[in-house]
């Protein structure tokens, strides 16, 4: 089976809720949502969503979400129909998630995107990233989104692909599964329906529909 690598946003995202498709679509690379999400925020927020309320000044929240009280949700936030935040979720600002998403206790997100029913369970710190259409984060598995030693964050494939970012933690396409306490370091990019074993330390690209063993150890799913 082929282990090709793919980073363009058409080849590893998609949303059910339409504001979140308009923005992946805007893109042709993932990390170039990074930057978009303070306007298109506030886009949203001043306009106003169909379907959607008003959480607090500068929170919209859709219908049937269920936000805990020890929760706290720094505007500007966009939080889909259905969606669960637990106790003690920390939403730190530029947050977009869609709809019947999980966001769990002591879980801490930043300036990032949610794709619809991805879950974010336990102890998970996602800053600076985009996670697909059914991600799921096991307990203690965070986007680290600063190099050490600072300098702009790279995407390494055929070639160094500079982001212009200072800040950017990772992509994890759709249906990705990340194993409890893994670290994924700045500019990783996980492909559609790949899995990740516990307690890696992961950076680049890694293909679609495959299993990682090891930081540069994978076989595809359909080779197990």
């Amino acid at each position: 089976m082929s282990h090709e690598k793919k980073i363009k946003t058409a080849e590893l995202l998609s949303a059910t809720s339409p504001h979140i498709a308009r923005l992946f679509l805007s893109t042709e690379y993932p990390w170039e949502i990074i930057p978009k999400i303070k306007d298109f925020i506030s886009e949203l927020i001043e306009g106003g969503l169909a379907g959607y309320s008003v959480f607090s000044p500068g929170v919209l929240v859709g219908e049937g979400v269920k936000i805990s009280d020890t929760a706290v949700i720094e505007p500007p936030a966009v939080i889909g129909k259905n969606t669960e935040v637990r106790p003690g979720a920390y939403l730190r600002g530029f947050v977009i998630v869609g709809e019947g998403c999980v966001i769990g206790n002591s879980t801490e997100i930043k300036n990032s995107v949610v794709s619809d029913r991805a879950q974010i369970p336990h102890y998970n710190y996602v800053g600076d990233s985009v996670l697909g259409l059914h991600a799921h984060m096991g307990a203690g598995a965070v986007c680290s989104n600063l190099k050490l030693g600072g300098g702009g964050v790279t995407v390494t494939l055929d070639k160094k692909y500079d982001t212009g970012l200072r800040k950017f933690g990772a992509v994890l396409g759709d249906n990705t599964d990340i194993g409890c306490g893994c670290v994924l370091n700045p500019g990783t990019v996980i492909g559609r329906g790949s899995a990740a074993y516990p307690l890696l330390s992961l950076r680049g690209v890694y293909p679609e529909n495959s299993i990682i063993k090891e930081a540069n150890v994978f076989v595809t799913k359909e080779d197990r």
